[in-house]
């Protein structure tokens, strides 16, 4: 039976590519063994100076016609390379995936089939943490089975890598992310107050590699953004920005206990 290559079910997987040597065959390999066959796999090179760009062509070069490179002269970001990967897809739906975090070989196949029986435009996965390595360090990440955006506002749960869009219900326009710290969360807020609802299908289809940083950093770093987010993306009052952080606050900590 010939496979399916439509663009009606086809899966556009977008990843942004910078200086990811060290991971970006083992990242298409693992979608290359989805079980879910019908996707494009975009890869948008951020300017690298290291071998990722070697790497990926020489993949290419093996024939998988599935797999394409964009290349850009200039490092812009995450998010200028997620957007050009967004404008370049062309299935009716919408993955994305960092280049260090993993997959479960299933993932496309169950999100999709979560995705469609709940006639969903957004829906995103549990996950769990993983080390430096990517082993599985137990740490689980549950997510609820809606999200509106008041509820979105005291717990970012939405992990980029295991999002999943029917650009059939959201234009590209909403989806684009804004060139800001933790574009990612904001880009969820801005689909979020459209009225659109996010489904969660609590079950771990992927792992989060956490390298080791310097943790008091990290949350000094999110302390900031969120503050900012709520102020710019939300359009928050002071008070009402408290009130989402004190609820943001103590999730974020239990979370990652």
């Amino acid at each position: 039976m010939k496979s399916d290559r439509s663009l009606e079910n086809r899966i556009s997987i977008v990843v942004p590519v910078f200086n990811a040597q060290d991971y970006i065959l083992d990242t298409i390999r693992m979608v290359q063994r989805q079980t879910y066959e019908n996707f494009e796999l975009i890869l948008v090179d951020d300017a690298s100076s290291d071998n990722s760009t070697e790497i990926i062509d020489g993949v290419i070069a093996e024939g998988d016609d599935r797999i394409k490179l964009i290349r850009t002269s200039t490092n812009n970001g995450a998010a200028s390379a997620r957007n050009t990967g967004i404008n370049a897809a062309t299935g009716r739906y919408l993955a994305f995936l960092d280049a260090d975090d993993i997959w479960m070989e299933d993932k496309l196949q169950k999100e999709l089939t979560f995705l469609r029986e709940k006639d969903a435009a957004f829906v995103f996965t549990a996950y769990e943490f993983g080390d430096e390595n990517a082993k599985p360090t137990g740490r689980i990440v549950h997510v609820p089975e809606r999200l509106s955006f008041k509820e979105a506002l005291s717990r970012t749960i939405i992990f980029t890598t295991t999002v999943m869009i029917d650009m059939d219900k959201l234009p590209k326009t909403v989806i684009y992310m804004p060139k800001i710290e933790s574009e990612d969360t904001a880009t969820w807020w801005n689909i979020l107050k459209t009225g659109t609802v996010a489904y969660g299908l609590d079950e771990v289809l992927a792992i989060y590699r956490r390298p080791r940083k310097s943790l008091s950093s990290n949350k000094f770093t999110a302390v900031r953004r969120i503050w900012g987010l709520y102020r710019k993306i939300a359009g928050l009052s002071v008070v009402a920005s408290a009130f989402y952080f004190i609820g943001w606050a103590f999730r974020a900590t239990v979370r990652r206990l």
